[in-house]
């Protein structure tokens, strides 16, 4: 790439990525600290690709989404996913009318911008596999027509790792179609009392204004693509994601009975997605091995399954991503 076309990408992507900062700033009037959350959130709406939220409740995961739909002005639902949820509930049904003898169609709340699964691992098979049509294909059937999603289109995802009771695990392919899955921690001591200070009021509550368009969002993304990445930060992404498959090929032969399954393709164009994504955070209009790095957690945590020897010795998923991440050779 020559130094005139760099030059033009930087201009364009100082000009798109403008309203990055101003988008923050109004989420953070609400939401207390939460920084790595809310970029995340950010990379997952850039990035076109869904998010897996896991942590304790009374995080501000709920706060967050919802914040975030109010700030770019999108329609917004949550959905509680509950033991008796049904796939019409979340998708919409036929409506027979008995005066005229024909069925309409009513709309489920699928049909929004940004979507918040509460608990989702509390639905059983029928609701996850439905909703999992919605977020691969961007499209619903209810009889027999079929609705395109509208862009953009995010389902954001929360599950409580403490309660085991009365949940349905994830299966492994619908944890797949999540491009990243993000483990939400405590707030530091000062944030917390921020956030006493801020919330221990009663009738007092902040209101977030709408600073971004969808309009702004889907163009971004559009601009994700001119991103300049150079071959060597490619064969790096390729390089993380066959180590999770084949660890003995960096000298990890250690970990070869530890891992059940390495990470799928989807791992590979999610890892360059995000990469993208993180530059564009940073006003950049380039990809470094640090962009891959520092979202390589999020994109590989879930796709990399442990057998039962690594269960047994405590090892998780994460351990073993950090060690492919402190042995594959850092362009």
């Amino acid at each position: 790439m020559s130094t005139f076309d760099i030059s033009a990408v930087n201009e364009r992507i100082t000009q798109e990525s403008a309203f990055v900062d101003d988008l923050l700033t109004e989420i953070g009037k609400v939401v207390v600290g939460q920084r790595y959350m809310i970029e995340r959130l950010l990379i997952g709406l850039l990035g076109d690709g869904h998010v897996l939220l896991e942590g304790v409740p009374g995080l501000a995961k709920t706060l967050t989404v919802s914040s975030l739909a109010a700030a770019i002005g999108t329609k917004f639902q949550r959905i509680q996913f509950t033991p008796d949820l049904l796939p019409a509930d979340l998708l919409g049904t036929l409506v027979f009318n008995p005066k005229e003898g024909s069925f309409s169609i009513k709309k489920g709340p699928i049909f929004s911008n940004i979507i918040l699964a509460d608990e989702i691992n509390r639905s059983p098979a029928k609701v996850q596999s439905a909703l999992l049509e919605s977020m691969q294909e961007r499209q619903v059937t209810i009889g027999e027509t079929t609705f395109p999603l509208e862009a953009p289109f995010l389902v954001l995802a929360t599950q409580n790792p403490i309660e085991q009771e009365g949940t349905y695990p994830l299966p492994e392919a619908q944890v797949d179609r999540f491009m990243m899955k993000i483990k939400v921690d405590y707030p530091t001591r000062d944030e917390e009392l921020e956030i006493m200070r801020r919330m221990a009021r009663t009738g007092e509550k902040q209101v977030v204004k709408p600073v971004v368009t969808p309009e702004q969002i889907l163009s971004a993304r559009a601009v994700l693509n001119a991103l300049y990445i150079d071959e060597r930060v490619e064969k790096y992404i390729v390089d993380l994601v066959m180590a999770s498959r084949e660890p003995e090929t960096i000298g990890l032969s250690a970990l070869k009975p530890l891992i059940e399954y390495g990470a799928s393709p989807r791992a590979t164009i999610n890892l360059n997605l995000a990469a993208r994504a993180h530059a564009f955070l940073q006003h950049r209009a380039y990809i470094t091995p640090e962009d891959v790095r520092s979202i390589a957690m999020d994109v590989l945590r879930h796709r990399v399954a442990v057998t039962y020897e690594a269960e047994a010795e405590e090892i998780s998923s994460e351990d073993i991503v950090q060690r492919i991440l402190d042995t594959v050779e850092v362009p």
